[in-house]
């Protein structure tokens, strides 16, 4: 036996023996045999018949050995039984009579006995004959090799002249083995390349002879001379795979033992290649025509593909179509669609034209799937990309990008985005473009007085307009989005003040009107969208939505954060079953809360900590601080009547567990468990115990909470809802907490005010102190008191902006 390279086994590989079969060429049964490991034996039986044998369970001839990546299938057919005569055997040299005594095993080819015999029990059961000697090794009839290359050589012809084969496949199989196995492979080896090198050479000639125009341009004679090439090709393969099946030993022993020869496959390859394709006047006539088919199909014309598929395959597979037919191939492509970009620019309309370059592009894309290589498709669909798109960004836009926009047509306009997104620098001039369209249109709405009336509604409507073109059109590109705010801001600056004004009559006209002329749910989406055209003011704008877009921009980040932790929760080993939401605050955007530390249970503190875990390996170098005042939970709880559910805050939360461990407690026992501040503590009591919702029943009954007071779980609690809220009781605003928020709204507003003043002083030059106040109060669009203004001015002549005159304490100069 032999591995899968054809090398021979160890000499214990196997000891298996299988029944032997009688010879489909001998009516008597065969005597045993053995070989391993390369041996061979032999013996004599009075039978006389010869035969060989295989060890092992096969009932049929089995060829496993590998092949090549590039090695066509294996075409070769199967004995009826594992024992069979061996073909030459009436050759050699009879014992007894003029029948053959010799017996071989199938696993050791002639020429590879050792002097030790092969050791292996014969699959007849028969005893073992004793070992030979290489000088008891039959030999060979003296023309042996002679005749049976003659035969071989005549099955080679047969198979290139597309002729009936005299000899049996399997005999001619095993004619190749035996004489593979008498050391002459490399004589073999040299005889069949040049038996299929001389057939090759002959094939040349019918080319060279064949009428072909020198400029090409015959497509009948080019077609013609395709289909011969092709067919020469074709039988040239079809010729080497059954070859190659009658010489598989040789290929698989002696030619892969030698890594400087070619396999046979790969060696019918070559020669073709070397004596057909590499012939300049070949090779130029087949390339021709194969552009010539291509450029016909460019034009429309149908084309027989599959004669293309077959031809670039052959050059593939010869390893010249780079070099031969792809550099050529594109240089074509280049010209071709250089000039129709400059024709058809002139021609057609910029949708008419982009809908050309998709349809081109989807063309050339067919063309590398059907038959085009692979590895054209990068520079073919960039040469494509660059002779229709690149060189005419600028062209299409100025031509057409205003008209489509104008025209919102959304289709065109994604066709747009998509082919300038597939050229390099498209997008950047996309941008230019888009962002100089904006800022053109936007100015018609604003600085026009007569468009003031429907300034607003027409801003809203245009920036509708253009949200849709970005979300659709644009696959919502940052880029394309920040553009649009850069050039909204630009444009609607252009005119001071004006816009403001207008915003604000118009948001004044929808809340007077209410709901008499949209619902509650349209008036909120108008409102909405007038805060985003107002963001864009620069005196109005983002400097007083900067901390509430910050609490969105929040939010939207928590929501994320989230996503992000559950899916980090359901690797955890133990998850718990607790479902943990966290909204993750910046400091500088919310109002300042006191912390407060309460007593929280040991699930609660685990995923405390299993977040912040989670998050600071995300963030690193962030402070997290836990705001329990503003924390809520929803509860689930059972009663006599059924099951329910509370939405509660934190420190109801905390209150409501402890029932989970006793169903009365007090009021400092309470307080001791939660940790909850003595205050905060009453007002959550009474929520649950006081209010509508009496989940706790409070002894002595009474409004206000005592120390001293017990909780008592009511287990007879019914509501007629499944979900309830239970709101936590506010305490009323004092006098203090009055005071101090209007200083804050003063201290916010005075720097308005001082911005005011230096504005109208910086324009005025010199002023009175009535026409000043006069001044502020028309722009000033809060209430304000005169004794405030006058502390203004006071504190800003202190600061050197302005000076009172020194005749006239009524009047003030700016100071520059």
């Amino acid at each position: 036996g032999r591995t899968g390279r054809g090398y021979p086994r160890s000499r214990r590989a196997s000891t298996r023996t299988s029944p032997t079969t009688p010879s489909p060429n001998t009516d008597q049964p065969p005597s045993h045999g053995a070989a391993q490991s390369g041996t061979s034996g032999s013996h004599q039986d009075t039978s006389g018949s010869t035969s060989r044998g295989t060890s092992g369970a096969s009932t049929g001839r089995s060829i496993t050995r590998d092949t090549a990546a590039t090695t066509p299938p294996l075409v070769f057919p199967a004995p009826s039984a594992s024992w069979e005569a061996w073909p030459f055997a009436a050759a050699l040299p009879s014992r007894v009579g003029s029948r053959p005594a010799l017996w071989l095993c199938r696993r050791a080819p002639l020429g590879r006995a050792e002097e030790d015999g092969c050791g292996e029990p014969c699959p007849s059961g028969r005893p073992q004959p004793p070992p030979c000697s290489p000088a008891e090794r039959p030999k060979l009839p003296d023309n042996y090799t002679q005749d049976t290359w003659r035969k071989l050589h005549e099955a080679v012809a047969a198979i290139q002249s597309s002729t009936s084969i005299k000899y049996n496949l399997e005999e001619l199989y095993q004619a190749v083995e035996n004489l593979c196995s008498y050391k002459v492979s490399a004589t073999l080896y040299k005889q069949l390349r040049q038996v299929c090198e001389d057939h090759v050479k002959a094939q040349i000639l019918q080319f060279r002879e064949y009428p072909f125009p020198v400029c090409c341009t015959d497509s009948l004679d080019s077609l013609l001379f395709l289909k011969k090439i092709n067919k020469c090709w074709q039988d040239h393969c079809r010729q080497m795979i059954m070859i190659r099946s009658i010489f598989l030993f040789l290929d698989r022993t002696y030619v892969l033992q030698n890594s400087m020869l070619p396999s046979i496959w790969d060696m019918g390859l070559e020669l073709f290649r070397n004596h057909v394709i590499s012939d300049k006047q070949v090779q130029n006539k087949t390339i021709d025509g194969i552009l010539l088919l291509i450029e016909r199909e460019r034009s429309g014309e149908a084309v027989d593909r599959s004669l293309l598929r077959s031809l670039l395959s052959m050059l593939s597979d010869l390893q010249v179509y780079k070099e031969s037919f792809e550099q050529r191939f594109l240089e074509e492509t280049n010209c071709l669609y250089a000039a129709e970009g400059q024709r058809l620019m002139q021609e057609r309309e910029v949708p008419e034209y982009l809908h050309h370059v998709s349809k081109r592009l989807e063309e050339e894309g067919d063309r590398v799937i059907t038959y085009l290589d692979h590895s054209t498709q990068k520079p073919l669909i960039a040469c494509v990309e660059k002779q229709l798109l690149g060189e005419h960004l600028t062209a299409i836009l100025q031509k057409g990008l205003d008209n489509l926009l104008d025209e919102n047509r959304i289709s065109d306009l994604t066709q747009t985005y998509q082919l300038f997104s597939r050229v390099k620098g498209g997008q950047q001039i996309l941008l230019q473009h888009w962002s100089e369209y904006i800022k053109n249109f936007g100015t018609t709405i604003v600085v026009n007085p007569e468009k003031d009336k429907d300034m607003v509604q027409e801003l809203l409507d245009f920036k509708d307009k253009v949200d849709h073109i970005i979300e659709v059109c644009f696959q919502k590109n940052e880029k394309f989005i920040n553009l649009m705010k850069e050039s909204f801001e630009t444009f609607i600056n252009k005119r001071p003040n004006k816009p403001a004004e207008l915003i604000a009559k118009y948001v004044d006209s929808k809340l007077r009107a209410g709901n008499k002329e949209a619902t509650d749910e349209e008036l909120e989406r108008i409102l909405d969208k007038i805060m985003i055209i107002f963001r864009f003011i620069h005196e109005c704008g983002a400097a007083f939505t900067s901390k509430l877009e910050g609490m969105f921009k929040d939010m939207e980040l928590s929501k994320d954060v989230m996503v992000q932790f559950k899916q980090y929760m359901q690797n955890q080993s133990d998850p718990g079953n607790i479902d943990l939401t966290v909204n993750i605050l910046t400091m500088g955007y919310w109002p300042t809360y006191t912390p407060m530390e309460v007593h929280l249970n040991s699930e609660m503190i685990k995923l405390q900590e299993v977040f912040k875990t989670f998050y600071l390996g995300k963030h690193s170098g962030r402070k997290l601080q836990w705001q329990t005042t503003l924390g809520h939970a929803v509860l689930k709880a059972e009663f006599k009547e059924g099951k329910k559910e509370f939405q509660v805050s934190l420190f109801q939360t905390l209150v409501l567990l402890m029932f989970n461990e006793g169903d009365e407690f007090s009021f400092e026992e309470i307080k001791m468990a939660t940790g909850i501040e003595d205050s905060e503590l009453r007002r959550t009591l009474q929520s649950l115990a006081c209010g509508k919702a009496r989940v706790l029943i409070k002894n002595p009954k009474g409004k206000d909470v005592e120390d001293g007071d017990k909780f008592i779980f009511n287990g007879d609690f019914k509501h007629k809802l499944f979900r309830i809220k239970i709101n936590q009781i506010q305490m009323k605003e004092t006098v203090e907490e009055q005071v101090s928020t209007t200083e804050r709204v003063f201290q916010d507003r005075q720097y308005q005010i001082d911005a005011a003043i230096v504005r109208i002083m910086k324009m005025r030059k010199t002023l009175g102190h009535n026409l000043l106040v006069s001044e502020l109060y028309n722009q000033l669009k809060f209430p304000v008191k005169p004794g405030d203004l006058k502390k203004r001015i006071e504190s800003l002549i202190d600061r050197d902006y302005m000076e009172r005159d020194k005749d006239n304490p009524n009047q003030y100069h700016y100071v520059a």
